[in-house]
C-alpha cells in the first residue's frame, strides 16, 4: 500500500509531510518503512499537546481555546500551517480522540479530523470510528483514511 504511494508521489514529483496529535507519528512512521521514502517525504511532525499545536505550527491559543484541538477548525490550521513550514506539496494533518478515555458527549471517543492542503486548497474530512476498535484500532483507522485521501487527490 505505501510501496504504491510512494511511486506514485515520486512519479508527480511530489513531497509530503505530515502532523499528528492522535496517531502519534504512526502515519510518518508507516510511510518511512517503506525503502526510499525519503525521496517524497519532508518531515513528520507530532504536536501532541495544545501547547506544541502553538508553539510549533503558530495555531491561535485562542482558536484551541475557542473550539478545542479536536476540530475541524483546528486540523484544517495544522494542514495550513504544516504547508508552510514544510513547503511539501501535500501536508497531512490528523487530530483526534483515540480513547479510551477523553471524549465526551459532543466529542466522543473515535472523532478524528484528517486535514489536507494541497496547491494551496485546504480540506478536512471529520470521522468517527467506534471505540470499541481500541486507541490502537482508532489510530490504525484514521492513519488508513489519510492514506486513501492521499490517493484521491495524487
Amino acid at each position: 500500500m505505501f510501496l504504491d504511494l510512494l511511486k506514485k508521489l515520486k512519479k508527480k514529483k511530489l513531497t509530503i509531510s505530515t502532523v499528528e496529535s492522535c496517531t502519534g507519528g504512526l502515519l510518518s512512521s508507516q510511510i518511512t518503512s517503506v525503502n526510499g521514502a525519503s525521496k517524497v517525504f519532508l518531515m513528520g511532525l507530532v504536536t501532541y499537546s495544545n501547547q506544541s499545536k502553538i508553539n510549533i505550527l503558530k495555531i491561535s491559543k485562542s482558536l484551541i481555546t475557542k473550539y478545542g484541538a479536536v476540530s475541524e477548525k483546528c486540523c484544517y490550521s495544522m494542514a495550513k500551517n504544516l504547508s508552510k513550514i514544510s513547503k511539501s506539496s501535500i501536508a497531512i494533518s490528523i487530530t483526534g480522540i483515540a480513547g479510551p478515555s477523553g471524549g465526551s458527549s459532543i466529542k466522543p471517543v473515535g472523532l478524528v479530523y484528517v486535514g489536507v492542503c494541497k496547491d494551496n486548497i485546504i480540506f478536512v474530512r471529520k470521522f468517527l470510528f467506534k471505540k470499541s476498535l481500541g486507541r490502537i484500532g482508532i489510530q490504525k483507522k484514521a492513519c488508513e483514511e489519510a492514506i486513501k485521501i492521499i490517493k484521491e487527490i495524487i
